[in-house]
């Protein structure tokens, strides 16, 4: 694992087309903007642990 300290306004680079800019720090969280292809899938950890239920018609119906 990689551990970097960066500043508002600094940024970091993952391979070509990815790009993580620190946009405000403020206590304890840090604000971040991610550039990326299309492609490239992005989530916050916790959604991996806990996915959005799916809604479906007969789900709804019942």
């Amino acid at each position: 694992m990689l551990v970097l300290t960066r500043r508002a306004g600094e940024a970091v680079r993952i391979g070509e087309d990815v790009v993580i800019y620190v946009t405000g720090v403020n206590g304890s969280q840090v604000k971040v903007a991610i550039e990326a292809p299309d492609e490239v899938r992005i989530l916050r950890e916790e959604l991996l642990a806990h996915p959005p239920r799916i809604r479906t018609r007969d789900a709804a119906v019942r």
